[in-house]
C-alpha cells in the first residue's frame, strides 16, 4: 500500500476512473449487442433503430478516450453494414 499521501490520491483517482471507463465500456458493448440481435432476427426495423442509438454511444466512448478513435469508427463502419446487408 502507498505511504505518501499522493500515491493514495493517485490510488483513489485510479480506481474511480476504472470504475467510469469500465461502465462506458460495459453500456457500449450492450448497444453493440443489440444491433446484432436485432440483425440475427432479421427484424430490420429494429437493427436500424439499435444503430441510431448505438452510434452516438460508440462516439461517445471515443471522445472519452475509453476505445481509440479507430476503433469506433470501425465499428460504427461494421455495424452498418451488418445491418444494410438486412436489404
Amino acid at each position: 500500500m502507498a505511504h505518501h499521501k499522493s500515491a493514495i490520491k493517485r490510488i483513489k483517482q485510479n480506481e474511480k476512473r476504472n470504475a467510469r471507463n469500465r461502465h462506458q465500456k460495459s453500456t457500449l458493448k450492450t448497444y453493440i449487442k443489440r444491433v446484432r440481435e436485432a440483425v440475427e432476427k432479421k427484424d430490420k426495423e429494429a437493427a436500424v433503430a439499435a444503430l441510431q442509438l448505438a452510434i452516438p454511444v460508440i462516439d461517445k466512448t471515443a471522445t472519452k478516450g475509453v476505445i481509440h478513435k479507430s476503433n469506433a469508427s470501425r465499428s460504427v463502419s461494421r455495424l452498418t453494414k451488418l445491418v444494410n446487408t438486412l436489404g
